[in-house]
C-alpha cells in the first residue's frame, strides 16, 4: 500500500469553507479512482493559517499514476483552489505503509 500525502494552507477565513470544498469535492474524485483505498484528512488552525494534511492511500504507484499521471509526485489541484490556497507546493510524499492498525 501506498501513502500520499499532501499539504496545502489558507487564510482563516477560508478555513470552513475550504473544508466544505474539500468535502464535495475532492474525497469523492479520490473515491472514484480504481485502486483507492482510504484517506485520513486532517486540519489545524495555526497563526491564522489553516492548515490541511492529506493522506490517501493506494493500492500501489500505478493506481496513484492513474489519479495524478506519469508525473505523479506533483500534486494535484482543482481550478477551484485558486480561491481558496495561499500558496501551491509542487511535490507530495510518497511511502510505502509497511504496517496499519486501526
Amino acid at each position: 500500500m501506498i501513502a500520499r500525502i499532501w499539504h496545502g494552507k489558507t487564510h482563516s477565513e477560508h478555513y470552513e469553507a475550504y473544508t466544505s470544498f474539500l468535502r464535495q469535492t475532492a474525497i469523492p474524485d479520490y473515491e472514484e479512482t480504481p485502486g483507492f483505498i482510504g484517506l485520513t484528512f486532517l486540519r489545524r488552525m495555526q497563526n491564522r493559517e489553516g492548515h490541511f494534511t492529506l493522506i490517501t492511500y493506494w493500492e500501489s504507484i500505478e493506481v496513484v499514476k492513474n489519479f495524478a499521471g506519469d508525473n505523479y509526485h506533483q500534486a494535484k489541484y482543482y481550478p477551484e483552489d485558486d480561491s481558496f490556497l495561499i500558496e501551491f507546493e509542487e511535490e507530495v510524499q510518497h511511502h510505502e505503509v509497511f504496517a496499519s492498525k486501526n
